[in-house]
């Protein structure tokens, strides 16, 4: 692989989150190698793939971390959220248990992660719709009240699985480019700058959150 393959404007930190069993894995998997596996097992500790992908004429490189949803690997939870500017917080709509779950987790974003990080609400194995327990509706309602981004997906079967992490990579990337812009409108409307002669204005290319 070339230099140049590993060129990128962006490299944005996502974090994938929720309880055991609701498909976090084979969502990172579908998205980052399009692969899925029936027989995935349960992550232990973190596993983390990168897939760099176009928005706006930009080259984003997008590292998704996942790891596990049990309560015994509480210990790795700092150094996961530490510098993730996004979360997918999923539930398996058939299971109502683990979107009762939502709540905690969104207490583990507000404990570890930024507090500007952006939330999408994620319902996987919509392909499980005969066994669902969890309506749309609801929890539409629940992400919008609380003003996150909302989908349902199926690793299974590719069903929005793209449409999650581009959209979620979009509007990051939306606002890093505002913050960017607010802090040089900021410096200009604050100071008067007198560049010297040899002097070349100083340009953000790469937003890096490891």
């Amino acid at each position: 692989m070339s230099s140049r393959d590993e060129e990128y404007d962006y490299l944005f930190k996502i974090v994938l989150i929720g309880d055991s069993g609701v498909g976090k894995t084979n969502i990172l998997s579908r998205f980052a190698k399009n692969q899925f596996s029936l027989d995935s097992q349960t992550t232990i500790g973190v596993e983390f793939s990168t897939k760099t992908v176009q928005i706006e004429g930009k080259t984003v490189k997008a590292q998704i971390w996942d790891t596990a949803g049990q309560e015994r690997y509480k210990a790795i939870t700092s150094a996961y959220y530490r510098g993730a500017v996004g979360a997918l917080v999923v539930y398996d709509i058939a299971k109502h248990g683990s979107y009762e779950s939502v709540e905690k987790w969104l207490k583990e974003l507000r404990n570890h992660a930024d507090q500007n990080i952006f939330i999408m609400l994620v319902g996987n194995k919509t392909d499980l719709r005969h066994l669902r327990s969890v309506p749309t509706d609801v929890a539409r309602m629940y992400a919008e009240k609380n003003k996150f981004a909302f989908i349902e997906t199926s690793a299974l079967d590719s069903t929005n699985i793209e449409s999650a992490f581009l959209n979620i990579l979009t509007e990051v990337f939306h606002n890093v480019r505002k913050n960017i812009l607010t802090d040089h409108q900021h410096i200009d409307k604050q100071t008067t700058i007198i560049p010297s002669a040899d002097s070349k204005p100083e340009k953000s290319s790469r937003c890096c959150s490891l």
